[in-house]
């Protein structure tokens, strides 16, 4: 696994950068932000993925390890492959893309060319989770974490036959009072709301 390269940059293209690496030229993938900050004749350590086919060797390059693992979890998806993959992060810079997740924003992650509705759906029931626990510092993560808290408690209060603008209250209401936040203290605190009502 070639997991980073440094070396002079040789030449950029629209989709690729090719990096001298011990006297040889390595294509690299990259999104058109990471391409963007790279200069012919400079300097520059790239974080890699190598990605083996039957009939190819593809090493796409991110300026962080952070959008790397991203790139790699995308992946574990079935459906996204590495080009979808990259696409996703060509149009959502790393931390939106986490967010969206998380949060479960159909919205956001349809913009992804190539990742329908359907698409879309899978990535968050399959990476939420994944996500929330791999985002950095516990303030970037508080704010997708409370939502994914706040789908999953609806849902199950829809599920058990509470109407849904009912359910979204009574969470919301839980929620800015701030005294649960994990999904089953959240889930009995709104039970008990829904209950006095």
């Amino acid at each position: 696994m070639i997991s980073s390269v440094r070396g002079e940059v040789l030449s950029v293209g629209l989709d690729h950068v090719v990096v001298e690496v011990g006297g040889v030229g390595l294509a690299v993938q990259a999104t058109p932000s990471t391409l963007a900050t790279l200069r012919r004749g400079e300097e520059v350590r790239l974080y890699t993925s190598l990605v083996v086919r039957e009939d190819s060797l593809t090493l796409f390059g991110f300026a962080d390890a952070e959008a790397r693992e991203l790139f790699g979890l995308l992946q574990t998806v079935s459906g996204i492959g590495p080009r979808l993959a990259l696409a996703a992060l060509a149009v959502l810079d790393p931390d939106k893309l986490r967010t969206a997740l998380a949060e479960g924003n159909i919205t956001v992650l349809t913009q992804v060319p190539g990742i329908g509705r359907k698409g879309a759906e899978r990535l968050t029931l399959e990476l939420r989770d994944k996500v929330t626990a791999a985002g950095g510092s516990a303030e970037t993560t508080a704010a997708p974490a409370a939502g994914a808290v706040r789908a999953e408690v609806v849902e199950a209060l829809t599920g058990l036959g509470f109407p849904a603008k009912q359910a979204e209250q009574a969470v919301e209401k839980v929620l800015a009072a701030g005294a649960a936040d994990t999904t089953p203290a959240v889930l009995r605190a709104a039970l008990s709301t829904l209950g006095r009502k």
